[in-house]
């Protein structure tokens, strides 16, 4: 016989009484489906505590896991995009940076800022996913140039974070040129012997993997990042044959020498200081 037995049918319980889980309290991860307390998920540095699935994060929390107290000072905080070229799809393009500003809270698809980590000077550039997704605009090039210049002048090592779509199609060849200038610019950064580390994160593709993502001093990634110019239907439809397993992949890439190498989150900012302070 079962201890449990209930006496009574027709029991329901009222809407009213019912106990709703409050939003935002629980994290469940999207890989191995664990439930965890949302505030364990952001002490793991976003990171799932049973898989160590890295979760897609914007700049506000990559400048939680990098800035001491995460206290830093913005740089070009109030920069937007403009409208070249009159571009217009299914809306116009001022209407979509304003939707977009409304919907994720940021001015454009990257900020920048400078402040310390584990008590040593850095200049940050974080791009977020969330706008347009993360595309390469005119003021994606302009503000990460600007915290090149700055990290040259006070001989601060430069750590740019990508996670990006590609170059703004809006903007056409106001995108494509600001590979050509943020890549000068890291040259000049070179010149001066300042660091300059690029971090690739979920997704790294198009016009960024084919710039400035590329040309760090040391060239890291977070675990099972796609990362590639193309995306893999793009290319298996192009060359008519299936991919390795595992292509585009941070682990992949690391096998085949286009990575120095792969760090956790959660590991990220003691390895990174630690890099830092071997370079000085």
């Amino acid at each position: 016989m079962a201890w449990y037995k209930r006496e009574k049918k027709g029991i329901i319980t009222p809407t009213s009484a019912k106990k709703e889980t409050p939003e935002g309290h629980w994290y469940k991860c999207p890989k191995c489906k664990n439930v965890m307390n949302s505030r364990d998920h952001k002490q793991n540095a976003y990171t799932c505590i049973e898989c160590n699935f890295h979760a897609r994060i914007g700049s506000k929390e990559y400048f939680e896991v990098f800035f001491d107290k995460n206290e830093f000072t913005e740089l070009d905080a109030n920069m937007m995009s403009g409208d070249p070229l009159n571009f217009s799809d299914t809306k116009t393009y001022p209407t979509r940076i304003q939707q977009s500003q409304y919907k994720s809270g940021l001015k454009d698809a990257v900020r920048t800022g400078h402040g310390k980590m584990k008590g040593e000077n850095i200049v940050l550039a974080v791009m977020d996913f969330g706008f347009i997704g993360g595309s390469m605009g005119s003021v994606v090039g302009e503000k990460i140039s600007r915290a090149i210049d700055f990290a040259r002048e006070k001989k601060y090592p430069l750590i740019v974070v990508s996670k990006s779509g590609g170059a703004r199609m809006m903007e056409a060849g106001y995108s494509l040129m600001q590979m050509a200038k943020t890549s000068a610019k890291l040259a000049l950064l070179a010149e001066a012997k300042v660091p300059y580390i690029s971090l690739l994160t979920d997704p790294t593709t198009g016009g960024v993997s084919a710039s400035f993502s590329m040309l760090g001093d040391f060239n890291i990634a977070e675990p099972e990042a796609l990362i590639g110019f193309a995306g893999p239907r793009i290319i298996r439809e192009t060359i008519g044959r299936d991919l390795p397993e595992g292509f585009q992949t941070s682990e992949y890439l690391l096998e085949h020498g286009f990575l120095d190498f792969i760090i956790d989150r959660t590991e990220m900012k003691n390895k990174l200081a630690g890099l830092i302070k071997m370079l000085k």
